[in-house]
């Protein structure tokens, strides 16, 4: 199965493609929507890399899997398309951004914005059944996302990574923290943020700082 994503990914990548697990992955994909629902549309299952290219990618945003409800899912974690009711973790997102920077919460979750200004929206899982949560899980694509993480890790430097809840923490041990900045809270999902976990972290501002600090651009939140 031939990959289509963005060139200078497809350069970093090559060798992941390569591995055995691959070609096991892309036939069971092909499977499943050929034979279910599945989400994002096939073009958009690579779209987190195609926005935000290996080369200007500066942040990372990691999250589990895709959306699972219809016309929600566009390839970028935590985003919905243009005119979607905002998920709940989305919808405490752009809370704590309203809060932290204090910009008017928007009215399209759509996130692709910020992935081209080099958010790199990862999910660790980047397909899904319709109404199954995580049904891809444990298929390969944890090993290719994974392998991304390192790849970025160790070829780039002062890369910011935010890393939410304790299945997004968990990739730490992925990132060289001596040349990277690693600012971690809880999810922003209800029950993690009505706990205390998620409001107040500013993280968007904390990022913005560094990025200053390094002499690159702010993100446009």
């Amino acid at each position: 199965m031939p990959i289509t994503i963005e060139e200078s990914w497809k350069k970093q990548l090559a060798q992941e493609f390569a591995q055995p697990y691959f070609p096991v992955l892309t036939d069971f994909i092909k499977k499943e929507y050929a034979e279910q629902t599945c989400y994002p549309k096939g073009g958009d299952i690579f779209a987190a890399f195609d926005h935000s290219p290996f080369d200007t990618t500066k942040m990372v945003i990691i999250g589990q899997d895709p959306y699972h409800g219809p016309n929600q899912a566009n390839g970028l974690c935590f985003s919905v398309k243009d005119g979607i009711p905002h998920p709940p973790s989305l919808v405490n997102i752009f809370k704590e951004i309203e809060t932290d920077l204090g910009k008017p919460y928007p009215k399209s979750g759509n996130l692709d914005r910020w992935a081209e200004q080099g958010v790199l929206l990862l999910n660790a899982v980047l397909t899904v059944r319709a109404h199954e949560a995580g049904s891809h899980q444990n298929k390969g694509w944890e090993t290719f996302t994974d392998a991304v993480i390192r790849k970025l890790s160790v070829e780039k430097e002062g890369l910011i990574f935010l890393l939410w809840g304790g299945f997004a923490k968990r990739k730490s041990a992925l990132i060289e923290s001596s040349k990277h900045h690693v600012l971690t809270s809880g999810h922003p999902s209800p029950l993690s943020a009505n706990r205390g976990h998620w409001f107040g972290n500013r993280h968007f501002s904390q990022a913005n700082e560094i990025l200053r600090k390094i002499g690159k651009k702010p993100i446009d939140w």
